[in-house]
């Protein structure tokens, strides 16, 4: 039987830095406030030059650097993300033109800050059944291009970045397992409202700005979360204690303590980059991945639980033996 494996991981943020103090001078909020709500100092924001597909692709050179794999050996791109640079084409197929390949299925996953962890799914799907050898899965966002810089309550949260994997067949199972969830149900508690253009030259309702109620998205999220760490262990009948790192979405230091405290694992075992990157969407989760894979903490043969939680509502995990 054939399974995926990850070779290599790779991310990039952007140089620009905007610190708490930065922000205080936008909003009236302060840095203690938001380190002590969200565990956030300071975070990367992109700069007129650069462009989420800009992310994208350094994080997939770094990740296939990491792999020692050519560009043209991928034969799969997935990119988790909902800031593309244009409505089309998808910012899959515009790196796969910049990796200097074609040919191969190249496409976007829209599911928000669980697009890395939907997208990660896809492509072991794509792997199991034969139908790719070598897959670059990312996770990509802009989102500091979505933020209405007036609003307090969105504009201390949310910085940009990019991460990625690249993944290999192999017998032995390297992603034990996805788990991937959506309820419509939850659309009035974050969204953009902005859209397409309706033609004729009228412009869809609303504006292009982030719209959350926080402290509903807080219950929401630690529930969910809760739940889908009990289904990865059941479906895999491992105990809370087979679990070596939990890398978690980076949204909030409160929900990442909650789902450790579910997980009964120090924090010392948990992966976090909030304080550096904010909640880089898509991105935060595989940019944490990358981070603890070349600082050492994360070896080979250790088991990860990858987990996230999203507008839509979306959500997901994913149980790998690294």
């Amino acid at each position: 039987m054939t399974f995926s494996r990850i070779l290599g991981t790779g991310s990039y943020v952007p140089e620009k830095i905007l610190s708490n103090t930065d922000i205080e001078h936008l909003v009236d909020t302060s840095d203690s406030w938001i380190r002590e709500r969200t565990g956030i100092r300071r975070r990367h924001v992109v700069d007129e030059r650069e462009s989420t597909v800009d992310l994208a692709e350094r994080a997939a050179r770094a990740a296939l650097d990491a792999a020692g794999l050519d560009p043209r050996e991928i034969d799969l791109i997935v990119v988790g993300t909902t800031t593309p640079d244009r409505i089309y084409p998808a910012t899959a197929c515009r790196l796969q033109a910049r990796l200097g390949a074609g040919g191969y299925p190249a496409f976007d996953v829209q599911a928000v800050c669980t697009g890395f962890i939907y997208a990660l799914g896809v492509a072991d799907r794509f792997m199991r059944t034969g139908s790719a050898r070598h897959a670059l899965v990312i996770g990509a966002d802009t989102h500091s291009r979505l933020l209405d810089w007036s609003d307090r309550g969105t504009c201390i949260l949310f910085g940009d970045g990019a991460g990625a994997v690249v993944l290999g067949v192999d017998d032995v199972p390297g992603i034990l397992s996805t788990h991937l969830h959506a309820d419509g149900n939850y659309e009035d508690l974050l969204y953009v409202e902005g859209g397409v253009p309706r033609g004729n030259g009228v412009i869809a309702e609303g504006n292009a700005y982030t719209k959350m109620r926080g402290n509903e998205v807080f219950k929401v999220a630690v529930r969910t979360l809760h739940r889908i760490v009990d289904e990865t262990l059941a479906a895999n009948a491992l105990q809370k204690s087979d679990i070596d790192w939990l890398i978690p979405h980076q949204a909030n230091i409160r929900i990442i303590e909650a789902t450790a405290r579910k997980l009964g694992l120090p924090m010392e075992r948990v992966v976090v980059t909030i304080d550096e990157h904010g909640n880089t969407s898509a991105a935060s989760v595989p940019l944490a991945f990358d981070v603890a894979v070349r600082d050492g903490r994360i070896k080979r043969g250790d088991n990860l639980l990858l987990e996230a939680f999203g507008g839509g509502f979306t959500w997901g995990s994913a149980l790998i033996r690294y």
